[in-house]
Formats: C-alpha cells, structure tokens, sequence
C-alpha cells in the first residue's frame, strides 16, 4: 500500500504514487462574460470618440461652423426699414395766421399750393391761438401726423412746434405765428424731401 492511501482505504480508492494529484478550481463563467462586455463597451467607446474627433477636425458642414467663434465676422442683422412719408400732394394744409399782419395765411397757403401740397381752410387762426404763437408757428394734427405729414411739412417750415389733438381726420392745420418770416427756399425744402423718401442702407457687419 502506498504512502498516500489513507488507512481502511484500498482496492479502487487506493491511491497510487508518490505525489498529489492537481485539483483544478472551477472556471467562474461570470467573471468571463463580465471581461468580455467590458472589452466590448471599451472598444465601442474608442471608436464613438475617434469618429468625434474625425468630425470636429475634418468637417461635416455643421460642427466646424465658424458661427460664434471669436473675433469672427457676423452678418448685420436686418435693419427695420421706415415707411416711406406721404407725398406733399397727399397731405392736406389748413393755413391759419395768428398774427397781426393781414394776408399772412393766404401767401403761405398759396405758396405750399405750388410745391404741391393740398390746401384746405385758410384764415385766422382760433381764438385759443389767435396772437398766441410767440415762434414760427404750430404744426397741429392728430398723433398718426407725427411720422408722416409733420415730417413733411417740417421742411418746408424751420422751427415749428409739433402739437396733437384729438380730431379723427388726416389733414393737418399750420398756425403761422409772429416769427414768421417765409416760408423755406424750395430748392432747400425739395432736398430735404429727396432725402427723406430714400431710406438709409442697412450698415454693414463689422468684424
């Protein structure tokens, strides 16, 4: 019997030779399915990150755009664009004097007549301004006047007021008051038109 065989043990059991036998441990197939997702997600991620940095280097149309990067030039926003004023045929003048000279309304009234403009009532101006208008004159009309015929008539008129009122019609009343002199020189007041019926150009962006 053999050194090895334990006592009371023999025939099959008996263990033969002088050395012992190699146990094995059992392989653990989790920990093998485990490495093997973990290769896979790291080789997924590998190639996710390659393909972004071929993208942002290399250019697709969309990531590599230039929009936002500093000291980049951006195209100027659309500038709004005024609507263009009346024509002075389109405006309607009441001309009231409010001074002490007689005859005063009738010539400026007259003289807008020529350059176009559509006369209404002429005569003296109401009592609330009758030798009340210490400037130039008043330009009176309803608030809609302020970006349309009070433009326009301001040229052919320096140093009027601008006054509202709450009337519901679009013509428009000229006060004449006791600075009154003339009324602006026409190749002047037909400049100020032409410059006022072509609006300014949208400005360029600026880098």
């Amino acid at each position: 019997m053999s050194m090895l065989t334990p006592p009371g043990m023999g025939g099959k059991y008996r263990i033969t030779g002088d050395k012992y036998p190699r146990m094995r441990r059992p392989r653990n197939r989790r920990r093998s399915v485990s490495a093997a997702l973990a290769a896979v997600v790291a080789l997924a991620l590998a190639g996710w990150g390659t393909l972004q940095l071929i993208d942002v280097f290399a250019g697709d149309g969309k990531k590599t755009s230039t929009a936002g990067r500093k000291g980049e030039c951006k195209p100027a926003p659309k500038a709004s664009v005024a609507p263009l004023p009346p024509r002075p045929r389109q405006i309607t003048v009441n001309v009231y004097n409010a001074t002490p000279r007689s005859g005063l309304a009738k010539a400026a009234a007259d003289e807008l007549k020529k350059r176009g403009f559509a006369i209404g009532k002429v005569g003296n101006a109401p009592a609330a301004y009758d030798k009340k208008v210490a400037g130039t004159g008043i330009l009176l009309g309803a608030p809609e006047a302020n970006e349309g015929a009070f433009r326009v008539l301001a040229t052919q008129l320096r140093g009027t007021q601008l006054k509202n009122d709450t009337r519901d019609t679009a013509d428009v009343d000229l006060i004449l008051g006791t600075a009154f002199k003339n009324l602006a020189a026409k190749k002047n007041a037909d400049a100020a038109l032409a410059v006022m019926a072509e609006p300014a150009p949208a400005s360029a962006g600026k880098c």
